[in-house]
């Protein structure tokens, strides 16, 4: 399978069956949007709040129209959570002022109860990271929903209910083009800085 059908499978499988006892009933919302683009019909519309403390819709303030890398993490972790932030960031400062213009990287927390904006704002902080990189969190039911439907899921129901599993990768994608991958968060800065710019223009990072 090529990266372009990559995470587009991992997104489009169904999650009812996966979803948490007492959830699995919820309504997803999706974009409704004119200008949605093709990613509208399987990225959750849920509200998340900014590091910042802003609120946003994930798909249509964050996803669409736009070539994302994003990643899921939580602040107080004891394994390789500190290691892919700080790998990112020079992932972040080798892309330079691509990012939040024409790449925009999202952490999104797996720890919303303990994770709040304020506290996603002094992590931002000490890491120095630059803008365009946002740190997200919001309602447990949603982010756990984006986690499931954005492919960051284990086949083995004991390892999927440990958070920490979910933590090793990073996604990206040109969802105008709907081209995603995915590969191992600690790659070097070289594979990854590849793997976002064949999102753009795949000739040129072949």
């Amino acid at each position: 399978m090529d990266r372009r059908s990559l995470f587009t499978r991992s997104l489009t499988t169904p999650v009812a069956a996966a979803l948490p006892t007492g959830i699995a009933g919820k309504v997803i919302q999706y974009s409704t949007a004119a200008d949605a683009g093709p990613g509208a019909k399987y990225i959750p519309n849920v509200t998340v709040r900014t590091h910042d403390g802003k609120a946003v819709r994930f798909y249509d303030d964050l996803i669409k129209g736009k070539i994302v890398l994003f990643n899921m993490f939580y602040v107080k972790c004891d394994g390789i959570c500190p290691g892919m932030t700080a790998n990112l960031l020079r992932v972040q400062k080798a892309l330079g002022d691509r990012v939040g213009r024409d790449v925009f990287m999202y952490s999104i927390t797996l720890k919303p109860e303990e994770d709040t904006p304020e506290v996603l704002r002094r992590y931002a902080e000490a890491y120095k990271v630059k803008p365009g990189w946002t740190f997200l969190t919001g309602r447990g039911y949603d982010l756990e929903m984006l986690r499931l439907k954005l492919g960051f899921r284990d086949p083995d129901p004991v390892l999927d209910r440990d958070r920490s599993s979910h933590t090793g990768v990073v996604r990206y994608g040109n969802e105008t083009l709907a081209r995603w991958g995915a590969m191992p968060a600690l790659s070097t800065v070289k594979e990854i800085v590849k793997a976002v710019s064949w999102m753009t223009d795949p000739k040129k990072s072949a």
